[in-house]
Formats: C-alpha cells, structure tokens, sequence
C-alpha cells in the first residue's frame, strides 16, 4: 500500500475495521494520528508511514502472510456477522490477525479459501481481467444433460462457466467438474438452478495454482509467494537466475 489515503480508508485497508466502523471510531475519538485525535474520516495519511493508533494501540501494515484454509460448512466468509452466524475468521482466530479473506465461498460451500495480509494481492487474484481459474467438484440433484452442460459454457444470461465435465451421472444426481474464471455471487448454483438442478455439495479444489490437496475440513497451511506467483512470472524470475 503507497500513497496517501484517508484516514477512514487506510483503517480498512489495514483490516482494523470496515469503512462504516472506521468512520464510527474515529468520530468517537478513538483513532489519533502521531498521538493526536483525529475526528475527520477524510484526513489523509500514509498507511505506511503515519502513526496510527486506536484506542491507544499502534496500527499498521502486518507483514506478509497468506494461508490456504479448507473451508467448512456452515461458516460465512466475512470477519463480523451482525446475525451472529460463526465465520471463518472466528474459526482460525488469532492465527488470522490482520487478514482478509480473498473473495467469498458461500455458508454452504466448502473447500479452498486464501486469505492474506496483502490486500492488493486479494484484489489482483479476484480481477476478473486476471481470469485466474477456480476449480470445483460439485454435486447436482437429478440428471444433468449434455446440452444442460453445453449450455452452461455457452453463458446463461451473464453467467458462464470457463468448463464443466461430468464425473459421474445417474438419473438421482450428477457429479460435475467445473472451472470459473470469475467469482460471480453463488455462480455455480445459479448456473445449476437455471437449468433446474438444486446443488447438493459444492468443493473448491483449488484457486490459480494452488490446491486443497489433502487438506481436511478446517485445516489450514502456509503458502509461499512463489507459489501464488503467476506461471509467466516464475518464469521470468527463473530466466533471470540463469
């Protein structure tokens, strides 16, 4: 993060709170800027360099971090639930300081989630220019045609899968593997449901070029920057070491 930024957007960015919370501490002078209350959500500071504190405690960018976490069910993926529903940040607690979660899997969804601390990493993974493909295995009720999956590639209105190939199919239900490019709200289920098929499970096995691999519901790993690099630029690190 560079530049100069306000005060309310730099308390976001640095995840100590969403702009509407940030706005709210700051007018109940909580936040001070070099030791001195600032009560102006639109006073411009250097997330990098300007002293911030909230209720007296130092803020500021942590240091690089990004972990692939298996998602379980019935967890939301947001740090605060004003319903109160349990979270995937509530799960990895502490261990989840200062990062923010790269997109969304839905409640009932499960499988891989990055999270970071590096919020321009987050938004350059979730670009839909960038096109970095997620993998899916997903279980839909009753049978799915091969015109029903030609015609999810095709694009059903805004909606389009990158692929989709069939696993396994009985008249009961069809185990589908399928790909996006873009993290549309609950795009799989709507591409499903338009053809009349509800979906019973729904995994993400993996996200660009990192994978769940043998991760099991709950668990979590590190992931190393050169393993979220992008393919083109590993290669062209690697050309410059020879």
């Amino acid at each position: 993060m560079s530049g100069r930024v306000r005060l309310d957007r730099a308390l976001s960015k640095l995840v100590v709170a969403s702009r509407a919370e940030a706005r709210a501490l700051i007018a109940s002078g909580a936040v001070t800027l070099a030791g001195r209350v600032v009560i102006d959500p639109a006073r411009l500071v250097s997330p990098d360099r300007s002293v911030i504190a909230v209720a007296g405690a130092r803020v500021g960018r942590a240091s690089w971090r990004t972990i692939a976490l298996h998602k379980t069910r019935g967890t939301i993926t947001t740090r605060r639930d004003p319903q109160g529903r349990p979270t995937v940040f509530d799960a990895l607690g502490s261990i989840a300081d200062g990062m923010v979660a790269v997109g969304r899997l839905d409640m009932a969804s499960t499988g891989l989630l990055l999270i970071t601390t590096d919020t321009q990493l987050a938004a350059q993974l979730t670009d839909p220019g960038a096109a970095i493909v997620r993998r899916y295995i997903v279980t839909a009720r009753g049978r799915v045609s091969d015109d029903e999956v030609a015609q999810m590639t095709a694009g059903i209105g805004d909606l389009a899968a990158h692929d989709v190939r069939v696993l396994k199919r009985s008249n009961r239900e069809t185990h589908l593997a399928i790909e996006l490019t873009e993290g549309k709200n609950r795009e799989i289920r709507r591409l499903l449901a338009a053809s009349g098929h509800d979906v019973s499970r729904l995994l993400r096995v993996a996200f660009g070029g990192i994978e769940l691999g043998q991760l099991k519901p709950g668990e979590w790993r590190e992931v190393t920057r050169d393993e979220i690099a992008p393919r083109k630029t590993r290669e062209k690190e690697r050309k410059r070491g020879t």
